[in-house]
């Protein structure tokens, strides 16, 4: 398997696509999206997270779908799995070793853009609610500040709504 990722590795990867975003290095780690809110002072609603997930399709093995929503809310798979026309029990969480092998970072540390491969990905409508938002930075101790539309815009993402706003975690 190959090495994680780093943010100098997001950062080569931005500039290489001439990506106008910023890798913000911090001084303590931010595991949840309170603290990384916390670190860098706006809602939590400006803090994305990108989460792999695995659809099992009727007449495909399987698709692998990076989601990128915003804030506290949890995904909701009823919806995801009607974007798929499948059960929301098809709808399941990438394990660790594949989201380390399709994106290239460990999971708690995947930036919105910047992958190890092209990926499908899915962006909840309120990510796009703000001007600036933050997500992973390539560990722990980074975030990425980038324009959401520039989300949209180099992973040719669909918006698709997978948040449910009664479903806060």
């Amino acid at each position: 398997m190959n090495r994680p990722w780093t943010p100098d590795d997001l950062e080569a990867y931005l500039a290489e696509h001439q990506i106008q975003a910023e890798v913000i290095r911090l001084d303590e780690p931010t595991p949840t999206v309170e603290t990384a809110a916390a670190v860098v002072r706006v809602s939590p609603d400006q803090i994305v997270k990108s989460l792999l997930f695995l659809i099992e399709m009727p007449e495909e093995e399987r698709r692998e779908v990076l989601v990128i929503a915003s804030g506290l809310g949890k995904i909701d798979r009823r919806l995801l799995g009607r974007h798929f026309g499948v059960n929301r029990r098809k709808t399941v969480f990438a394990d660790a070793e594949t989201v380390l092998e399709l994106t290239g970072y460990l999971v708690g540390a995947v930036p919105p853009v910047g992958h190890r491969q092209p990926l499908e990905v899915l962006v909840d409508p309120d990510v796009l609610s703000y001007p600036v938002v933050f997500g992973g930075g390539g560990s722990d101790q980074a975030l990425l500040r980038l324009d959401p539309q520039d989300i949209l815009r180099y992973n040719r993402a669909e918006v698709v709504k997978v948040q449910s706003s009664s479903s806060k975690e």
